[in-house]
């Protein structure tokens, strides 16, 4: 073999080597990568719920099951948002699971309070608009009134919310109920025990009447805006630990 022939094969295995380890570079690195890329979250969004009709049970709920160890704490989501903060933390504290029916005006100047509300497990629905009296309106003006709360929650939170219940009322007339109803709220959500927590009892008094007129399946009505329930809703929650009942959001007391 001449010397310019030798020189060829060892040039030739030269790049046959180069070749291969760059091979065998690009393979390591590629099932590295593999490896460690990063996998998608599985994670999913917190999801919200549609009004759905609760089946055996008339337009206006009252009341859950009694035979259940349950109850639901419903709250209008109106007035100061801190004394809102207060009570979301103090029922989270305890594992308890609320209802907020929200005014469509404090969604416009509180509008992260929807989805903080819907992320830490409670209910959230439309308590109309302005929190006028509704059953004293004309049809037009209480349309009105129920589907611009709506919009708000859909435009939050991506759904109208899950109840309804009027303002001004413990119960709608039979026109509301029909807007309601045309609305997408197959119910209207009314209350068993009326805490009047907005005449300011007092934590004391505010206890006291809610733990004689709760029992299984109650739905209480409270409300945002009053340091009286946020003063008053341990004692209310120690008071149904004691006899055995969960604060549970309307949806589970229904299910």
């Amino acid at each position: 073999m001449t010397q310019t022939d030798r020189r060829t094969v060892l040039q030739a295995a030269a790049g046959l080597v180069t070749a291969t380890a760059l091979t065998a570079a690009c393979t390591t690195t590629g099932a590295l990568a593999h490896r460690i890329a990063p996998r998608p979250s599985t994670a999913q969004p917190p999801t919200t719920r549609t009004p759905r009709r609760v089946p055996g049970h008339p337009t206006h709920l009252t009341h859950g099951p009694r035979h259940l160890p349950r109850v639901a704490l419903t709250f209008h989501g109106n007035g100061d948002p801190r004394t809102a903060e207060a009570v979301l933390s103090a029922a989270e504290r305890r594992g308890a699971h609320l209802t907020v029916l929200a005014v469509g005006t404090w969604l416009d100047a509180n509008p992260r309070l929807a989805r903080r509300i819907l992320d830490a497990g409670h209910d959230l629905g439309n308590h109309t608009q302005r929190h006028l009296d509704i059953n004293a309106m004309p049809e037009a003006r209480a349309r009105a009134e129920i589907t611009d709360c709506a919009e708000r929650l859909r435009r939050l939170t991506g759904s109208i919310g899950t109840w309804f219940r009027p303002s001004r009322a413990a119960r709608a007339s039979h026109l509301v109920a029909r807007l309601a109803h045309d609305a997408g709220y197959p119910q209207v959500l009314s209350y068993d025990v009326d805490s009047l927590d907005f005449t300011g009892p007092g934590p004391a008094a505010l206890t006291r009447t809610l733990a004689t007129g709760i029992r299984p399946g109650s739905i209480v009505s409270l409300h945002f805006g009053y340091e009286d329930t946020v003063a008053a809703l341990p004692a209310v929650l120690d008071d149904l630990d004691r006899r055995g009942l969960t604060a549970v959001t309307t949806t589970e007391l229904f299910s």
